[in-house]
């Protein structure tokens, strides 16, 4: 592609390349080379820009001049983002249902779909147009699941929950898993709670590697629209997540927790059961979270703590010892 189209597809304004340069594809900044496009939007690459071969580099619209062409942009990342999918072409799949694939004569399958190597689709199933589910899917009966629904290989949807347009399921995914809930009885057994309720997941989410939300023991578990949900995480029964809130890699969270929206929880974060997370707040890798967090906070350490005090906690820790032995020698004093 020439770069002033590349630039008017990204909305981005070109500065110091010539219009006509070719792009032939995207590249990071240390490995890229004549024709490719890169992207500066962390400054720990700054110094990275003033030496890449790459043909052009997109930058923020206050980023300081270097030899090579820039795209100027107000969102960096975005742009770049944007910019891989003008030069990736995904797989297609064609519309058909596979030999081996068992579909339910009540199941209800719109136009358009794709339904691969040994799927299974259970009775009273509905699924909107354009799916695409490849090996080894299976859905429940009683599923209800809206338009270009993708569910890679042995994703798994559990009986009667709810699915939103634009849902993506990576592989090993499972909605609708039992929840985690027992009653201790006379004699010291547990006994298990039917988790009779089921998961809601709003349009536009998506679910990544392995990941597990544990269907209500009554109610719902609702994942808000445009949530993202990394590798790994397990959200338990009767949670509620908020729209546009971001669960990174092995976020673990107890059941009734409600995450509000716009929330970021980094990788490896615990969250205790029936805690509250207010819109917007952060919190930091391997958190531990025993209590509400107020809208905005950004809280770090376990039990989680503010950012700012945290950090200073950590300063202070590598001269515990410093400090124990000064207490020491106060003491003996006295």
């Amino acid at each position: 592609m020439k770069l002033s189209d590349i630039a008017k597809a990204l909305n981005t304004s070109l500065d110091n390349a010539s219009p006509t340069a070719e792009i032939t594809g995207v590249a990071g900044i240390e490995q890229a080379g004549h024709g490719h496009l890169t992207f500066v939007s962390n400054p720990k690459y700054n110094a990275a820009a003033k030496t890449t071969k790459a043909s052009a580099v997109i930058v923020s619209e206050n980023f300081p001049a270097i030899p090579t062409g820039m795209l100027r942009s107000k969102n960096p990342y975005l742009a770049w983002a944007k910019a891989i999918e003008l030069f990736y072409q995904p797989p297609g799949y064609a519309p058909g249902i596979h030999p081996t694939a068992v579909v339910h004569p009540k199941a209800k399958l719109g136009k358009n779909a794709h339904i691969g190597p040994y799927v299974v689709i259970d009775e009273d199933v509905v699924i909107g147009d354009n799916a695409v589910l490849l090996a080894h899917v299976v859905i429940y009966r009683g599923v209800t699941i809206g338009r270009n629904f993708f569910a890679h290989a042995h994703a798994v949807v559990r009986e009667f929950c709810q699915l939103g347009d634009n849902v993506l399921l990576q592989n090993g995914v499972v909605v609708g898993c039992d929840g985690f809930g027992f009653a201790k009885d006379d004699q010291s057994h547990w006994h298990k709670i039917v988790q009779s309720g089921n998961v809601v997941i709003e349009s536009n989410a998506e679910l990544q590697a392995n990941t597990c939300i544990d269907r209500a023991s009554i109610g719902e578990t609702r994942i808000g629209r445009g949530a993202k949900i990394d590798n790994m995480v397990h959200v338990g029964h009767s949670c509620s997540i908020g729209h546009d809130t971001l669960l990174c890699a092995q976020v673990g969270l107890a059941g009734t927790t409600d995450v509000g929206n716009n929330v970021i929880l980094a990788g490896q974060v615990g969250v205790s059961g029936h805690v509250k997370i207010g819109d917007g707040a952060i919190a930091i890798a391997q958190s531990g979270i025993p209590q509400d967090v107020p809208a905005g906070a950004m809280v770090s350490g376990a039990p989680a703590i503010d950012h700012r005090l945290w950090l200073k906690c950590c300063a202070v820790y590598a001269k515990l010892p410093e400090i124990a032995k000064a207490v020491r020698k106060l003491s003996a004093r006295e």
